[in-house]
């Protein structure tokens, strides 16, 4: 009954700091993200010194832990309320540290308010201009990245762009101080890697553990942004627009063109995205615009991501989107998954922004 109680205990501290951010979040914030990037680089840190993901781990041995238990209950014919009551206390405390460590960062003031970055409502007209612009300096790079015989970009090696990925951050925070979460590397899921990806999964980021961490045979181009992307979360940013535009800001900032590359051409399919889907001709009309080859290395590479990606192809999918969908939604991110895309508008921003 102990256990019952803490539980709900917990989970009542939990609802009622999500009441209380929301409501009034600038009695908390800057002081509560600070916190959480402090907190979030010293478990960074700390579990830095494992070469594996502990979540990779840990996430294997819960599942584990919980059918053993389950299995051993019906055996001994112990009591499921006891049985129970271990489960639920367990997810509690799990999500207790998970929420006060990070997950309140939903409430907090946005990305463009933190770096000076005036993020609106644009026309049709400036996100084709953003799209043009990213689709030039995407094709600009293209050809500089180490490809095969038939133009495919090879592979690198996983470690390497892995410790790139944070160092990303500390040149990042020299132009905008609000960077100063954890550097550490991004780690390489080996044991639910391909689980995650048949799960439609291409990083996770865990707040129980601060470790961004990915499947190591996530596509070669999206890889090095990607990383990035889960890197960005460890600076307390939870709105997915958010993290996406972190990673492009850390991919176009390095001084490794695998990472610039990567990130100017997720800028561009970003943006054709949300061209594509409000006025389709003009999006198709940027797209066949130009017929140089660095152009077409750009939708070459997209090609070859998409067939990757239809390898892991699943029913999985469809359960893991409405589960993140759910999630996201729960935090005030009215929009969903569709917030992954909503980075096209931090994009055109920062396009008009350069461009004044």
């Amino acid at each position: 009954m102990k256990k019952l109680i803490l539980s709900v205990i917990l989970f009542i501290l939990d609802g009622l700091a999500m009441f209380s951010f929301n409501r009034w979040p600038d009695l908390f914030f800057p002081a509560y993200r600070n916190f959480s990037q402090k907190w979030i680089s010293f478990l960074s840190t700390l579990f830095d010194i494992l070469p594996y993901s502990l979540w990779d781990v840990l996430a294997l041995l819960l599942f584990i832990t919980l059918i053993a238990t389950f299995i051993r209950m019906i055996i001994k014919k112990r009591s499921f309320f006891k049985w129970l009551n271990n489960v639920f206390l367990t997810v509690s405390i799990l999500c207790f540290i998970a929420l006060f460590g990070w997950l309140l960062n939903h409430y907090g003031p946005s990305l463009g308010e933190e770096i000076g970055l005036e993020v609106s409502m644009y026309s049709h007209d400036q996100l084709y201009e953003a799209a043009d612009y990213y689709f030039e300096q995407a094709s600009k790079y293209s050809t500089k990245i180490e490809r095969d015989e038939d133009y495919h970009a090879i592979r690198q090696d996983f470690k390497e762009l892995a410790e790139i990925a944070g160092h990303n951050y500390e040149i990042l925070e020299t132009k905008y101080p609000f960077f100063k979460g954890s550097k550490r590397r991004v780690k390489q899921f080996s044991l639910i890697g391909e689980y995650l990806l048949y799960n439609g999964t291409i990083g996770m980021f865990m707040p129980i553990s601060g470790e961004a961490s990915l499947p190591k045979n996530v596509p070669t181009i999206p890889m090095t942004f990607t990383m990035c992307h889960e890197a960005g979360h460890r600076q307390g940013l939870a709105g997915e627009d958010e993290a996406n535009f972190a990673a492009f800001l850390a991919c176009i900032n390095s001084d490794d063109v695998r990472f610039v590359y990567s990130g100017y051409y997720s800028a561009f399919w970003y943006c054709f995205s949300s061209l594509y889907s409000v006025a389709p001709e003009r999006a198709l009309e940027l797209l066949n615009k130009y017929k140089d080859v660095s152009y077409l290395l750009v939708r070459f590479d997209s090609r070859d991501t998409s067939e990757q990606y239809q390898k892991y192809e699943s029913p999985l999918q469809d359960v893991s989107d409405q589960i993140n969908d759910a999630y996201l939604k729960t935090f005030n991110e009215e929009s969903g998954i569709e917030s992954y895309g909503e980075v096209s508008d931090y994009l055109i921003a920062y396009y008009l922004d350069l461009k004044n």
